[in-house]
């Protein structure tokens, strides 16, 4: 993947959402905050291990940032690093992969193809 991508972890029930309705308008935490939360390759264990320890079910989608245009912006959180945030409602055609989440045998996060 290349630094275009990003990675968005839903719920089951959000994916399966994402799917039926083709777009993701954010889960609660999105929508309380006014953008849709994405983390690079690099900050998607983290953001797993922080937000969404003990939960079964999830799926990592990846994210094609280009088609998204100005509604991408770059913003300083967590350890004062930049992630993604998403300032429009998430298309599923700008899910290029996805994929339940899961770690390789060392319990690092696999991704998506």
């Amino acid at each position: 993947m290349s630094d275009t991508v990003a990675y968005k972890i839903l719920t089951g029930e959000q994916f399966q959402q994402l799917l039926a309705d083709k777009v993701f308008t954010g889960a609660p935490i999105d929508k309380a905050d006014g953008y849709i939360h994405m983390s690079t390759a690099a900050q998607a264990q983290e953001t797993l291990e922080k937000h969404f320890a003990g939960q079964d079910g999830l799926v990592l989608a990846a994210v094609d940032l280009s088609v998204l245009g100005d509604a991408v912006k770059w913003e300083v959180s967590r350890g004062g690093a930049l992630f993604p945030h998403i300032y429009a409602d998430l298309p599923l055609s700008a899910v290029i992969a996805h994929g339940p989440v899961a770690y390789d045998a060392d319990s690092k996060l696999t991704f998506p193809a």
